[in-house]
Protein backbone atom coordinates (compact mmCIF):
# COMPACT_ATOMS: atom_id res chain seq x y z
CA UNK A 1 0.00 0.00 0.00
CA UNK A 2 1.31 3.34 -0.69
CA UNK A 3 2.05 5.60 1.92
CA UNK A 4 -0.57 8.17 0.11
CA UNK A 5 -3.88 6.97 -0.23
CA UNK A 6 -5.53 8.09 -3.43
CA UNK A 7 -9.11 8.40 -2.75
CA UNK A 8 -11.88 7.42 -5.61
CA UNK A 9 -14.12 10.53 -6.34
CA UNK A 10 -15.74 9.61 -9.46
CA UNK A 11 -19.18 8.00 -9.77
CA UNK A 12 -18.28 5.37 -12.35
CA UNK A 13 -16.14 1.93 -11.50
CA UNK A 14 -15.32 -1.36 -13.30
CA UNK A 15 -15.16 -4.53 -11.83
CA UNK A 16 -12.14 -6.19 -13.46
CA UNK A 17 -13.73 -9.75 -13.65
CA UNK A 18 -15.51 -12.00 -16.13
CA UNK A 19 -16.79 -14.40 -13.01
CA UNK A 20 -20.43 -13.05 -12.76
CA UNK A 21 -20.86 -14.31 -9.05
CA UNK A 22 -17.98 -12.25 -8.25
CA UNK A 23 -19.34 -9.19 -9.97
CA UNK A 24 -22.63 -9.84 -8.42
CA UNK A 25 -20.86 -10.18 -4.57
CA UNK A 26 -19.07 -7.01 -5.33
CA UNK A 27 -21.72 -4.68 -6.91
CA UNK A 28 -23.34 -5.79 -3.68
CA UNK A 29 -20.76 -4.51 -1.94
CA UNK A 30 -20.59 -1.50 -3.84
CA UNK A 31 -24.34 -0.40 -3.63
CA UNK A 32 -24.14 2.05 -0.56
CA UNK A 33 -22.28 4.02 -2.48
CA UNK A 34 -24.21 5.10 -5.76
CA UNK A 35 -21.58 4.08 -8.16
CA UNK A 36 -22.20 2.90 -11.58
CA UNK A 37 -20.67 -0.65 -11.63
CA UNK A 38 -20.39 -2.44 -14.28
CA UNK A 39 -18.10 -5.23 -15.48
CA UNK A 40 -14.64 -6.23 -17.80
CA UNK A 41 -17.02 -9.23 -19.20
CA UNK A 42 -19.89 -6.41 -19.78
CA UNK A 43 -17.36 -4.02 -21.63
CA UNK A 44 -15.53 -7.02 -23.62
CA UNK A 45 -12.52 -6.54 -22.11
CA UNK A 46 -10.09 -9.22 -22.32
CA UNK A 47 -8.28 -11.06 -19.25
CA UNK A 48 -5.13 -10.42 -18.79
CA UNK A 49 -3.04 -13.21 -17.82
CA UNK A 50 -2.44 -13.71 -14.06
CA UNK A 51 1.55 -13.69 -13.77
CA UNK A 52 1.74 -12.26 -10.43
CA UNK A 53 3.24 -14.97 -7.46
CA UNK A 54 0.46 -13.28 -4.91
CA UNK A 55 -3.32 -13.00 -4.76
CA UNK A 56 -1.65 -8.80 -4.58
CA UNK A 57 0.40 -9.18 -7.25
CA UNK A 58 -2.45 -10.82 -9.57
CA UNK A 59 -5.48 -8.11 -8.85
CA UNK A 60 -2.94 -5.03 -9.67
CA UNK A 61 -2.43 -6.88 -12.51
CA UNK A 62 -5.80 -7.21 -13.35
CA UNK A 63 -7.33 -3.92 -12.39
CA UNK A 64 -4.43 -1.85 -14.03
CA UNK A 65 -5.25 -3.24 -17.53
CA UNK A 66 -9.22 -2.78 -17.01
CA UNK A 67 -8.56 0.68 -15.65
CA UNK A 68 -6.29 1.51 -18.94
CA UNK A 69 -8.62 -0.16 -20.78
CA UNK A 70 -11.78 1.41 -20.26
CA UNK A 71 -10.36 4.80 -19.23
CA UNK A 72 -11.97 4.26 -15.51
CA UNK A 73 -10.85 3.51 -12.21
CA UNK A 74 -11.34 -0.46 -12.09
CA UNK A 75 -11.43 -2.76 -9.21
CA UNK A 76 -10.57 -6.36 -9.32
CA UNK A 77 -9.79 -9.09 -6.66
CA UNK A 78 -8.08 -11.97 -7.16
CA UNK A 79 -8.74 -14.48 -4.21
CA UNK A 80 -8.62 -17.90 -3.71
CA UNK A 81 -8.61 -21.03 -1.05
CA UNK A 82 -5.56 -21.62 1.12
CA UNK A 83 -5.13 -25.46 2.74
CA UNK A 84 -1.91 -25.54 4.80
CA UNK A 85 -2.16 -28.98 4.23
CA UNK A 86 -1.46 -29.12 0.89
CA UNK A 87 0.96 -26.38 1.49
CA UNK A 88 -1.19 -23.73 0.93
CA UNK A 89 -2.97 -24.87 -2.24
CA UNK A 90 -4.61 -24.36 -4.25
CA UNK A 91 -4.13 -20.92 -3.41
CA UNK A 92 -3.20 -18.27 -6.12
CA UNK A 93 -4.24 -21.45 -8.81
CA UNK A 94 -7.51 -21.76 -7.03
CA UNK A 95 -9.61 -20.63 -10.17
CA UNK A 96 -7.41 -22.65 -12.45
CA UNK A 97 -8.21 -25.78 -10.73
CA UNK A 98 -11.50 -25.48 -12.37
CA UNK A 99 -10.62 -25.39 -16.00
CA UNK A 100 -11.46 -23.14 -18.73
CA UNK A 101 -14.80 -24.32 -18.51
CA UNK A 102 -14.81 -22.97 -14.84
CA UNK A 103 -16.25 -25.91 -13.42
CA UNK A 104 -15.77 -25.65 -9.80
CA UNK A 105 -17.97 -28.94 -8.81
CA UNK A 106 -14.68 -30.79 -10.65
CA UNK A 107 -12.24 -28.48 -8.49
CA UNK A 108 -13.80 -29.49 -5.45
CA UNK A 109 -13.30 -32.84 -6.31
CA UNK A 110 -10.12 -32.52 -7.03
CA UNK A 111 -9.74 -30.39 -3.57
CA UNK A 112 -11.14 -33.50 -1.51
CA UNK A 113 -9.18 -35.93 -3.45
CA UNK A 114 -5.58 -33.96 -2.61
CA UNK A 115 -6.68 -33.35 0.82
CA UNK A 116 -7.80 -37.20 1.50
CA UNK A 117 -4.38 -38.15 -0.05
CA UNK A 118 -2.49 -36.39 2.63
CA UNK A 119 -4.60 -38.37 5.20
CA UNK A 120 -5.79 -35.73 6.97
CA UNK A 121 -9.13 -36.26 9.09
CA UNK A 122 -9.76 -32.57 9.85
CA UNK A 123 -8.61 -29.72 7.36
CA UNK A 124 -8.12 -26.33 8.28
CA UNK A 125 -8.41 -23.79 5.05
CA UNK A 126 -8.72 -20.20 4.94
CA UNK A 127 -10.00 -17.54 2.14
CA UNK A 128 -7.77 -14.87 1.25
CA UNK A 129 -8.27 -12.16 -0.87
CA UNK A 130 -6.50 -9.20 -2.61
CA UNK A 131 -8.66 -6.00 -3.93
CA UNK A 132 -6.98 -3.51 -5.96
CA UNK A 133 -8.29 -0.06 -6.83
CA UNK A 134 -6.56 0.85 -9.80
CA UNK A 135 -6.06 3.95 -12.12
CA UNK A 136 -5.85 4.72 -15.97
CA UNK A 137 -2.58 6.21 -15.23
CA UNK A 138 -1.44 3.12 -13.68
CA UNK A 139 -1.67 3.88 -10.07
CA UNK A 140 -3.11 1.43 -7.74
CA UNK A 141 -3.85 0.42 -4.28
CA UNK A 142 -4.08 -2.68 -2.01
CA UNK A 143 -5.99 -4.19 0.43
CA UNK A 144 -6.18 -7.43 1.61
CA UNK A 145 -8.32 -9.69 3.88
CA UNK A 146 -8.94 -13.60 4.96
CA UNK A 147 -11.34 -15.46 6.58
CA UNK A 148 -10.56 -18.74 8.64
CA UNK A 149 -12.54 -22.12 8.52
CA UNK A 150 -12.50 -25.85 8.04
CA UNK A 151 -12.99 -27.82 4.75
CA UNK A 152 -16.21 -30.09 4.50
CA UNK A 153 -17.23 -32.95 1.91
CA UNK A 154 -19.73 -33.89 0.83
CA UNK A 155 -20.40 -29.99 -0.31
CA UNK A 156 -23.06 -28.33 0.98
CA UNK A 157 -25.38 -25.25 -0.19
CA UNK A 158 -26.40 -23.95 -3.82
CA UNK A 159 -24.91 -20.06 -2.88
CA UNK A 160 -22.67 -18.41 -3.06
CA UNK A 161 -19.81 -19.74 -5.93
CA UNK A 162 -16.77 -21.10 -6.21
CA UNK A 163 -15.15 -23.25 -3.24
CA UNK A 164 -17.93 -21.92 -1.10
CA UNK A 165 -20.25 -25.16 -0.41
CA UNK A 166 -16.86 -26.91 1.25
CA UNK A 167 -16.11 -23.93 3.36
CA UNK A 168 -17.65 -24.01 7.10
CA UNK A 169 -16.16 -20.46 8.62
CA UNK A 170 -15.00 -20.85 12.32
CA UNK A 171 -17.69 -20.63 14.80
CA UNK A 172 -20.56 -21.71 11.91
CA UNK A 173 -22.96 -24.06 11.56
CA UNK A 174 -23.44 -23.23 7.79
CA UNK A 175 -20.90 -23.14 4.66
CA UNK A 176 -20.83 -20.43 2.57
CA UNK A 177 -22.61 -22.04 -0.08
CA UNK A 178 -25.33 -22.85 2.84
CA UNK A 179 -25.44 -19.25 4.01
CA UNK A 180 -27.19 -16.06 3.41
CA UNK A 181 -25.52 -14.15 1.27
CA UNK A 182 -26.04 -10.85 3.30
CA UNK A 183 -24.36 -12.48 6.09
CA UNK A 184 -21.60 -13.77 4.18
CA UNK A 185 -20.59 -10.20 2.82
CA UNK A 186 -20.38 -9.51 6.47
CA UNK A 187 -17.81 -11.71 7.41
CA UNK A 188 -16.33 -12.97 4.24
CA UNK A 189 -12.77 -12.78 2.90
CA UNK A 190 -13.63 -10.05 0.52
CA UNK A 191 -15.86 -8.03 3.00
CA UNK A 192 -13.23 -7.63 5.25
CA UNK A 193 -10.53 -6.28 2.31
CA UNK A 194 -13.74 -4.14 1.24
CA UNK A 195 -14.07 -2.37 4.31
CA UNK A 196 -10.44 -0.98 4.59
CA UNK A 197 -10.50 -0.64 0.72
CA UNK A 198 -13.92 2.01 1.73
CA UNK A 199 -11.97 3.21 4.96
CA UNK A 200 -9.36 4.64 3.05
CA UNK A 201 -10.85 5.44 -0.37
CA UNK A 202 -14.52 5.97 -0.12
CA UNK A 203 -15.11 7.31 3.16
CA UNK A 204 -14.50 11.18 3.37
CA UNK A 205 -14.38 11.48 -0.27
Amino acid sequence: MSQSIRRFTGRALVVASHNDGKVREIRGLLAPYQIDVTSAGALDLPEPAETGATFAENARLKALSAAVLSGLPALADDSGLCVPALDGAPGIHSARWAGVDKNFTAAMEKLHGAVKAQGTPETKAFFWCALCLGWPDGHGEIFEGQVHGVLVWPPRGGLGFGYDPVFLPDGECETFGEMDPARKHAMSHRARAFERLVNACFRGS
